[in-house]
């Protein structure tokens, strides 16, 4: 009997140290998925941050991106501006004093930005009063209310101030200071001197004298609606005729 109670107690103590064995490989186990899932969890949040962190980052650069594109936008706009506002101005020809030069309808630059004028440049003029002389060479105004000419017009500077102008109506030549002009620009030569001048004449300063290169169909300085062309009165100098644009052309002499 003692023997059988000893075998028990033997039988007993081994299922218990097997039993905790056991318990304590469940444990170990236990601890291991506990961490793995501890883990897992750590490593699912740290994803998260980072697609967060990419989502802001992305945001954040597309934002920039537009910001870039506005900041472009407006400087471009700016300079656009400010080249149509102190630099080019678009003008319309009409009429075909200046032909074959400028022809009706073409279209070009003129800039408020110049030196001069000087003999050649082709001007842009606010033609709304005509500047003649007396017989002692003094200017005086002439009212040109209700002229079809009180407008704006676009001329060639021929004589600048303090200058001596002639015209040769009769060989068709056109003298400035003694020596007879080369036009190669002019349709055609001249063949009146215009009547309102008793030439030859000195431009008084601040004055200049202008004429169309179509000569024969040109209201220009020989006329009395335009006369000599005051300082005041020029709009601006033209460069470039870019339409149309099969003639596109820079007018600089």
């Amino acid at each position: 009997m003692a023997d059988k109670i000893k075998d028990l107690s033997e039988n007993t103590e081994e299922v218990i140290s097997e039993a905790a064995v056991e318990a304590e490989e469940k444990a170990d186990e236990v601890s291991e998925e506990t961490a793995e899932a501890a883990e897992k969890i750590e490593n699912a949040s740290a994803d998260e941050d980072d697609i967060d962190k990419k989502a802001e980052e992305k945001e954040s650069k597309i934002v920039d991106d537009i910001l870039e594109i506005i900041e472009s936008t407006l400087v471009t706009v700016f300079v656009i501006v400010m080249i149509f506002t102190y630099l080019l101005h678009p003008v319309n020809v009409v009429g075909r004093s200046m032909n074959n030069t400028l022809m009706d309808n073409d279209r070009i630059f003129m800039t408020t930005i110049y030196g001069g004028p000087h003999y050649g440049d082709i001007i842009v003029i606010n033609n709304d009063e005509a500047y003649l002389l007396n017989d002692d060479g003094s200017i005086y105004e002439r009212d040109i209310t209700g002229s079809s000419l009180k407008e704006c017009i676009i001329k060639r500077v021929i004589a600048e101030p303090g200058q001596t102008i002639d015209i040769d109506a009769e060989n068709g030549k056109v003298i400035v200071d003694g020596k007879v002009l080369d036009e190669p620009y002019i349709k055609e030569t001249v063949d009146s001197d215009g009547g309102m001048f008793d030439f030859p004449i000195t431009v008084p300063d601040g004055y200049y004298f202008v004429m169309g290169d179509n000569r024969r169909n040109s209201s220009d300085s020989r006329c009395g609606d335009v006369g000599l062309i005051k300082k005041d009165q020029i709009y601006g100098k033209a460069l470039i005729r870019y339409s149309p644009i099969k003639d596109f052309k820079f007018l600089i002499f």
